[in-house]
C-alpha cells in the first residue's frame, strides 16, 4: 500500500468529519452523497474496506507520523541530519 502524505490524510479526515456532521444535522440527498464520497476517499487513501477500519487506519498512520517527527525522521524517511531510515536499518543489519 502506498502511504498517504500526512497533509492529504488530515484533509480527507476533515472532509469526512464535515460531511458526517452536516449529514447528521440535516440529512438530504446531497449530504448523503457528500458523506458517501468522503467515506470512499478515506477508505481508498487508507486501504480500508469500511468506515471504522478506515478511521482506525488513519489513527494508526497519524500516530506513525507523530512518532517519526519525534525521532527526527521526516515523512519521506530522511532523518533531519540527511540520513535515510533505510540506510540505518541496513547498517544495523550488517553490524549484527
Amino acid at each position: 500500500m502506498i502511504l498517504p502524505a500526512e497533509k492529504e490524510l488530515r484533509a480527507a479526515l476533515a472532509r469526512f468529519a464535515d460531511a458526517r456532521i452536516e449529514h447528521d444535522v440535516r440529512p438530504t440527498g446531497r449530504t448523503s452523497r457528500r458523506l458517501e464520497d468522503a467515506t470512499y476517499t478515506l477508505c481508498v487513501i487508507t486501504g480500508a474496506t469500511g468506515t471504522e477500519q478506515a478511521l482506525h487506519m488513519a489513527d494508526s498512520l497519524l500516530q506513525g507520523y507523530r512518532s517519526s517527527r519525534e525521532d527526527g525522521t521526516r515523512e519521506d524517511g530522511v532523518r533531519e541530519e540527511g540520513i535515510r531510515e533505510e540506510d540505518i536499518q541496513e547498517d544495523e543489519t550488517l553490524a549484527a
